[in-house]
């Protein structure tokens, strides 16, 4: 295969990924690992940070877009953006310490569980119904989306737990370069009860800033190729770009059901690839 094919090829996988990130909220580093490791033969390190690289671009990309669409809460994200930032640190040293094929596993196994959960619809949505949290009310985690025919408000539930899984969120995002935006989608979704597409609008914009936190690490360490990164890169701010498009006209269940299934798939792929490995 010619080095133009190939990057042709990276740069078509990574818009699907950036697509399929934006619409879900996963951030597209949750598909570009296992695209670079399975399908290009890429060792996880040099794709991990290929993908922390094109996780902010990512972020780029869609924030903006969500923003303007009115999805988006900057105030939620920046409240939980403390936890993760650190976790993303915390992970990032970690990474150098762990074996590929561990990694691999690990990855795979969050994936799965985060399918599983997401299959199964929140009690409530915005928070209807549920006891006020004090914690939330008094940072003032609320806000409204828009939805046909007017805006739908919704408040903030559980933030002590939601900030505690988004440390493990950012842990996860250093260690294996994804973004986590699987764990912090499910972590507002369920956790924190907010809408879906208020958590994976949320998540867009935060994935950025974990990202970056832990890409100096990876790049400190020589693991970002700017061969590798510069077409990933491009490819998935496009996809990023065309998937915040389509998240507004989206229903919440098409898109939990599109979550579920490409987490799982990647989640299997991983985990087999992992133990593979660790056979060899």
């Amino acid at each position: 295969m010619s080095l133009l094919v190939l990057t042709a090829l990276v740069t078509l996988g990574s818009f699907a990924a950036g697509l399929i990130g934006a619409l879900t909220g996963l951030g597209g580093g949750v598909v570009l690992v296992p695209l670079l490791t399975i399908g290009f033969g890429v060792d996880i390190r040099y794709a991990a940070g290929a993908s922390l690289v094109s996780v902010i671009a990512t972020s780029s990309g869609a924030a903006a877009a969500f923003l303007r669409e009115g999805f988006s809460n900057i105030r939620i994200g920046m409240f939980l953006e403390i936890a993760t930032t650190v976790g993303a640190l915390v992970g990032a040293h970690l990474a150098a310490r762990v074996s590929t094929s561990m990694i691999s596993v690990v990855l795979g196994i969050v994936l799965l569980a985060s399918a599983a959960l997401s299959l199964v619809s929140p009690a409530s949505e915005g928070g209807a119904g549920e006891p006020r949290d004090r914690l939330a009310a008094r940072l003032r985690l609320a806000g409204e989306m828009p939805v046909p025919g007017g805006r739908q408000p919704y408040q903030a539930r559980r933030a002590p737990l939601g900030f505690a899984l988004m440390f493990v969120a950012g842990g996860l995002s250093g260690l294996l370069g994804i973004g986590s935006g699987a764990v912090k989608v499910l972590a507002m979704d369920r956790a924190m009860r907010l809408p879906f597409k208020v958590s994976a609008a949320t998540s867009n914009f935060m994935i950025g800033v974990t990202a970056a936190a832990s890409a100096g690490v990876y790049m400190g360490r020589g693991y970002v190729d700017p061969g590798l990164a510069a077409p990933v890169m491009l490819g998935v701010a496009a996809g990023a770009f065309v998937g915040a498009r389509l998240l507004v006209g989206a229903g919440a269940k098409r898109l939990r059901a599109v979550f579920a299934i490409v987490i799982a798939v990647l989640g299997v792929e991983m985990v087999r690839d992992g133990l593979l490995r660790g056979r060899a």
